[in-house]
Formats: C-alpha cells, structure tokens, sequence
C-alpha cells in the first residue's frame, strides 16, 4: 500500500512468455498489493509462466482483442478491492521500476490519471521507437491536443494508472475492444474533468517487445483523428456520442474465472 491506497498492478498479456518473467522481476513488490495478469488467447505458454510466477491469472477462451484485455483487467483489479491500478505491459518495453512514482502521484490525491510517457525527454528514439513511429506519435499528440484542448506529451503510451473512482464512473464498457481503447479512455477522461499527470519513461525496442504493424498503425491513427473530432463535437453540443450519452461503466457484477490465483 502507498499511504493506505492498495495498489494493483494489470498486465494485459497475449504472447508474453518470452518477457513476462524479466518484466515480473522487476517489479518492486513491497509497493504493491496485487499483481494480475489476462491471457487474451495466447498462442504460446504465456498462462503457463504466468502460473510458475505465481501471479493471479484469467485466461480469455477466444481473442478479445486489446481494449477488450483491458476491460476484463480493470473489473478483476476493482473486484479485488483496488485503489489504484497500474496497466504494465508485459512486453518489458516499459520500466516497471516506475510504479512507485506513479502509483504515488495518485496515492497522495494530486492526479486521478498518470502516464508515463515516452516523449519527455527524447526518450522514445533512444530506446529504438521507429522513426514513422515517433513521427506520428508527435503529429497525432499535437493534433489531439488542439483538437481537445489539453497539453500532453502523448497519448499514446501502454504504461498508464487510474485511480478506482476514474475506473467506476468512466464509461469504459462502451468504449472500442481494438487499440483506440487506450485514446478513448484518456479523452473521456478529460472530458469528466479528471486530472492527468506525466512522468518521464524509458522504453526499449526490440524483437520480442509487442508492436502493432504499419498497416494496424495506420488505422489507429486514422480512428485517432476521428476520436478527437468526436469529443470536439461533444463538447461543443453538436453530437450526441460516447463522451456525452452517459454510457455504460464497467460491469463489475461479471463472473471472472481465474487460471491461477496467487497463493498468499
């Protein structure tokens, strides 16, 4: 716990056996509570190292794709009394030795959102980001932030925590199942009026490390685009869509069923 907060670590997984054990190690357990990580349909023995480490495990019996990881991994973080969830991707491409700090900046009520952002600090080339990525990483940020009025260093990072009353009043079960998921929940909550903090994070490139082709990129950043008119539009009154219909929050009543439950 960080000043009486529990803290839940989420590792939305698929086809992490070859980092998942590095990326676990590194994690400073003394500063979490809970570790969980969901399987979505992995074709390799990711539920398997996931179970000789230990971590409490659920297991998706098809591909929900990763928006739809997501959801299942916050409802299990909620269901096990969180308050505050930390999503770490078990690629090793972000530094979990980051937690503390970021689990903090929420523990003590200074922000309700944080992220670790890979453009502080030129961070992101210096790992290895492609450079088509890091290019239109920049273009899409500063697009959004004209668009939505906000000044983030990027929106686009996996490494990210929410405090549990974000997670309970977000509409996050309306959101997209693909990877928008990750710009939709941030928008919504600006849109909420939450408050968003950054620190600066290193991140490594690399074969094993889990990374959207060219042609999924292009379609997130098409979808990116269309994101930030929608909310635009919202706030301005002229549509009615996912951050004004006052959509459904994530169903916490849904049965989980668990590969591997942690042993105390």
């Amino acid at each position: 716990m960080i000043n009486n907060k529990k803290v839940v670590v989420i590792m939305p997984a698929y086809n992490a056996e070859k980092t998942l054990e590095k990326t676990y190690n590194e994690i400073y357990q003394n500063f979490v509570d809970e570790i969980i990580l969901v399987d979505d349909f992995s074709l390799d023995e990711t539920k398997e190292v996931a179970k000789k480490l230990n971590i409490t495990t659920i297991v998706h019996n098809k591909n929900k794709g990763y928006g739809g990881n997501q959801k299942t991994c916050y409802k299990a973080a909620l269901k096990a009394g969180a308050d505050i969830v930390i999503m770490l991707h078990p690629d090793y491409q972000y530094t979990p030795k980051l937690i503390p700090a970021m689990a903090s900046m929420m523990a003590f009520d200074e922000y309700d959102v944080v992220i670790a952002s890979r453009m502080l600090g030129n961070s992101a080339l210096k790992g290895g980001m492609p450079f088509y990525k890091y290019i239109s990483n920049r273009f899409l940020t500063e697009f959004e932030n004209i668009v939505i009025g906000e000044k983030l260093s990027e929106y686009h990072t996996g490494f990210r925590g929410f405090t549990r009353r974000v997670l309970e009043n977000l509409p996050l079960e309306d959101c997209s199942n693909d990877f928008i998921f990750d710009n939709q929940s941030l928008a919504l909550a600006f849109y909420n009026g939450y408050k968003i903090g950054e620190i600066s994070c290193p991140t490594k490139y690399f074969p094993e490390a889990s990374s959207i082709n060219f042609a999924r990129s292009c379609k997130y950043g098409i979808e990116v685009l269309k994101e930030s008119i929608k909310y635009r539009l919202a706030k301005l009154g002229l549509k009615r869509n996912l951050y004004n219909k006052g959509g459904k929050t994530l169903d916490l009543s849904e049965e989980l069923v668990y590969y591997n439950k942690r042993e105390k």
